[in-house]
């Protein structure tokens, strides 16, 4: 495959990922909400599984920003 191929190939697995991550922190946020707004005694609880979730989400975006920049380097 040629360079150019590469570099696009990489641009759009970095532009997928971030794409994901963000959908998955949003659909987290709104359901925390959600659970929040049903039981807030437990807001605490709901509040750590929410970052908890939502730091998994951003590796995978991190991931994929890797994966991006290690193939535009093989160039």
């Amino acid at each position: 495959m040629d360079p150019i191929g590469l570099i696009a190939l990489g641009a759009g697995i970095a532009a997928l990922g971030v794409l994901g991550g963000g959908i998955g922190i949003g659909i987290i946020g709104g359901k925390a909400v959600e659970a929040i707004a049903r039981q807030p005694e437990a807001k605490s609880d709901i509040m750590s599984t929410m970052i908890i979730s939502i730091a998994f989400s951003e590796v995978t975006s991190l991931y994929a920003l890797i994966v991006s920049i290690l193939l535009i380097f093989v160039v």
